[in-house]
């Protein structure tokens, strides 16, 4: 299995990230902002949707994710002081709202959401190598 390592200038590589970390999960405790260097971050565990099999539960995989030129953090929908809180990552999309600036929105499941405004798209997504069986294969209802 080869290790991912993704970057996104634009909204076409953040929708490939984003398919790549689609059923990620991911520790309250896990995320953060640093302001003096401008970053977000995040480590998850990630679905390895490309390494899975059709009747096997698949490989999760420990991933970090991390923004660059982040202006500001806004959480909704969930508590950001949890640290034992567990959320289930969606999807990432980018609404530009300025120039190259924009808002960068995670969307997790029940509703939580966070969204950074950045002053440009910058984004890595880079495995860190461990990995191991998944405990169930991720699935969806379709409302």
């Amino acid at each position: 299995m080869t290790d991912l390592k993704l970057m996104a200038l634009d909204t076409e590589d953040l929708d490939v990230i984003s398919a790549h970390v689609q059923d990620a999960v991911v520790r309250v405790a896990d995320m953060g902002y640093a302001r003096g260097d401008r970053r977000f971050a995040l480590l998850m565990n990630r679905y390895d949707w490309e390494s899975d099999k059709p009747r096997g539960k698949g490989v999760r995989k420990r991933a970090a994710l991390h923004f660059d030129a982040v202006q500001s953090v806004v959480t909704a929908g969930f508590d950001p002081n949890a640290h034992d809180g567990v959320l289930s990552l969606l999807a990432i999309s980018f609404i530009p709202l300025d120039g190259p600036a924009g808002m960068v929105e995670l969307s997790f499941a029940g509703g939580g959401t966070v969204r950074l405004g950045v002053e440009c798209l910058e984004a890595r997504l880079s495995d860190l190598g461990a990995a191991w069986a998944a405990a169930a294969k991720p699935a969806h209802t379709l409302d």
